[in-house]
């Protein structure tokens, strides 16, 4: 297998950017995920990979091997696009074999390997059956053995599980980490998903306007994110402005002090940005009227745990906690209620301000 590396990629469009100065390292059989919004360059970075895109600067580097301007059938990888992709003429075996056809394999080792492709995806029993006799979970595991079967360095993956409903996606979210996991595959994933990049990465990179906002594994990115763009996208958060007015004090812009981790820059003049994660927000009934006490404007019941939206002096915290038990005093709890919120100060992580 290969390792796969970028050195200050970058696609422009006239006076447009799409991608600027991407640099990555992703190692033999580790699993990237490129995560971030719509228009942020994921899917433009993973086609100059591919081959589809011509780079403005940069090299990608596949195995050793500068690849940048060789073509795609020259770059020794393996993709699996949005669509599928597949040949509604030909058959579940004749699309697969089709990149080893165009490779001049021979007819007995593409036979063996179309096999054995099938076989990995649990499909060799529908080998002659033709696309639109499947189903789309199917259909999508066609085009994994398709890309499976030339034995790629890389293994590209393009959102390849957007079309497919919520149960089916995760089911073959898993099929997928496993099967990248047994294989050992370098793989490349793109994805606007954070539950899917989360559940399946060993490292992410999250993206906004063509630019790497932070890498990292889904612990570092979940509980030290870099700005307020990752604490916002990699889950839910409550990021609030204010400055720190003394380590441990953060007051709100409506004047509101609440309690925060301190990073040693204290400085009362100086705006930053707290992030707090809602599932560190613990909510009760308030015994008195000091503390941090608000009013609840909305509860949300979610099965598991229920989300609970306070106004605390006219800021906006959201509470996500488990769904107290039948009798709790808690379950009750309804908007126009009073409540009180109580956090571990180093749950409130301080972010610089992005103005």
């Amino acid at each position: 297998m290969g390792t796969l590396k970028l050195e200050g990629l970058m696609k422009r469009y006239g006076a447009s950017t799409a991608v600027e100065h991407v640099d990555l390292d992703v190692a033999e059989g580790e699993f990237v995920s490129l995560l971030g919004p719509s228009g942020c360059g994921k899917t433009t970075t993973l086609r100059m990979v591919a081959g589809f895109i011509e780079p403005s600067a940069g090299r990608v580097v596949i195995a050793g091997r500068d690849v940048t301007r060789a073509p795609p059938y020259a770059r020794d990888t393996g993709m699996v696009f949005q669509s599928y992709a597949l040949f509604p003429h030909m058959s579940v075996a004749q699309n697969v074999g089709f990149g080893l056809e165009m490779r001049k394999v021979g007819r007995a080792e593409r036979d063996e390997r179309v096999r054995e492709a099938l076989r990995l995806v649990r499909l060799d029993h529908l080998a002659e059956r033709f696309p639109r006799e499947l189903s789309g979970g199917q259909q999508q595991r066609v085009a994994l053995a398709r890309a499976l079967v030339v034995k790629p360095a890389v293994f590209l993956l393009d959102e390849p599980l957007s079309n497919l409903d919520a149960k089916l996606r995760a089911e073959v979210r898993l099929e997928i980490r496993a099967l990248q996991q047994r294989l050992g595959l370098t793989t490349l994933f793109v994805t606007h998903d954070q539950d899917e990049a989360l559940a399946m990465s060993d490292r992410l990179v999250v993206l906004a306007h063509g630019r790497v906002q932070q890498v990292g594994t889904a612990e570092d990115l979940y509980e030290r994110p870099a700005n307020a763009f990752v604490a916002g996208f990699v889950g839910r958060c409550n990021v609030l402005a204010g400055t720190e007015e003394a380590p441990g004090r953060f007051r709100l812009e409506t004047g509101t002090v609440i309690p925060c981790g301190h990073d040693g820059a204290a400085n009362p003049a100086t705006q930053r940005l707290l992030a707090l994660r809602p599932e560190r927000v613990a909510i009760s009934r308030p015994e008195r009227e000091d503390g941090l006490v608000g009013t609840v404007t909305s509860v949300t019941y979610l099965g598991a745990q229920t989300e609970y939206h306070v106004d605390l002096g006219g800021t906006d915290i959201l509470a996500i906690r488990p769904t107290p038990p039948e009798g709790d005093g808690l379950r009750r709890l309804a908007s126009g209620d009073r409540a009180a919120l109580h956090w571990e100060p180093a749950a409130a992580r301080l972010l610089a301000s992005e103005e």
